[in-house]
């Protein structure tokens, strides 16, 4: 991956959309009520061309994400799902509507991990469960004009420009997304808290090393960069780029998460989309502003 011929620069733009409150129980009697965090999708560009990491949540955001990518004048030569949850995914049918209305009608290739197309659930404390959107399907996507190309191994993209994993090897503290359940074929629903369809990309910065592209790290971002440093020895860790789903229930592992990551002595930290505000605080008390650069709207990063 990238090398010798790897970019010296890659443009990191972030669209996002507002956060969404859900019905539901609080989950603490005090702070936030129950929603999901404010979405993200990430474009990734060089000179010419583009990938677009997620797909927003819904049409509206997907139109409205089609026309911001319309004003990089990037050739945008494929997207990439980091993991099964309709918050990532569910604006691709307009998405891809839009953009091939701006590429000619020519197929979009569309990366991701085959286990994205399950049934999905959230376990509330009382029991009740809190059904998720589905992904849209495989057939549903091809038939948009997708080129599905469904992977649980790692591979090369874009001339080898960009590496996508495999499934992510669970050695760490981090638990992942406790409350999630799916939908078995026996019927039957079944704890799913290791979200095994997530992956992270990567990009090798020529003169600078590996930068990490995440989805919301329900995998834990310290799993992550393990795994980053074991796929590339010889590299070295630059840039973490994206959700490190530090919110609530995980607020209690951010301090050992700092530790382990201080290990990686990484130069540039850009956390987003689930990270929490908290740890967004701490990340810029132990690693400082010069390291540490949170997504917001209206910032450009380059790496």
């Amino acid at each position: 991956m990238g090398g010798k011929n790897g970019p010296n620069t890659l443009g990191v733009n972030v669209f996002t959309a507002p956060g969404k409150a859900m019905v539901g129980e609080r989950p603490k009697p005090f702070g936030e009520a129950l929603g999901f965090d404010p979405i993200t999708s990430t474009l990734i560009f060089g000179e010419h061309d583009a990938v677009l990491v997620d797909a927003m949540g819904t049409v509206a955001e997907a139109e409205a994400l089609a026309g911001w990518v319309a004003l990089h004048n990037r050739n945008l030569q494929t997207i990439y799902i980091t993991h099964g949850h309709f918050d990532h995914s569910e604006g691709l049918l307009k998405a891809v509507e839009l953009i091939r209305e701006q590429n000619g009608q020519r197929s979009v290739p569309l990366h991701l991990h085959p286990g994205v197309f399950v049934h999905r659930a959230i376990q509330l404390a009382s029991g009740e469960r809190l059904p998720l959107q589905d992904v849209p399907s495989a057939e549903a996507l091809s038939e948009s004009g997708y080129l599905l190309v469904e992977s649980s191994k790692e591979e090369e993209i874009l001339d080898e420009v960009f590496f996508l994993s495999g499934e992510i090897p669970r050695t760490s503290f981090e638990r992942g997304m406790g409350n999630q359940v799916r939908l078995m074929p026996s019927g039957n629903w079944e704890p799913d808290p290791l979200v095994l369809d997530e992956r992270f990309m990567l990009a090798h910065i020529r003169g600078k090393g590996l930068v990490i592209f995440t989805g919301c790290s329900h995998a834990g971002v310290v799993n992550i960069c393990r795994h980053a440093q074991e796929l590339f020895p010889a590299t070295p860790l630059y840039a973490l780029v994206g959700g490190l789903r530090l919110t609530y229930p995980n607020e209690d592992l951010i301090d050992a998460t700092i530790a382990e990551l201080k290990k990686f002595n990484l130069s540039v930290i850009i956390p987003g989309h689930c990270t929490g505000w908290r740890a967004v605080h701490a990340f810029v008390g132990a690693f400082g502003e010069k390291t540490v650069d949170p997504l917001a709207v209206g910032t450009r990063q380059s790496l």
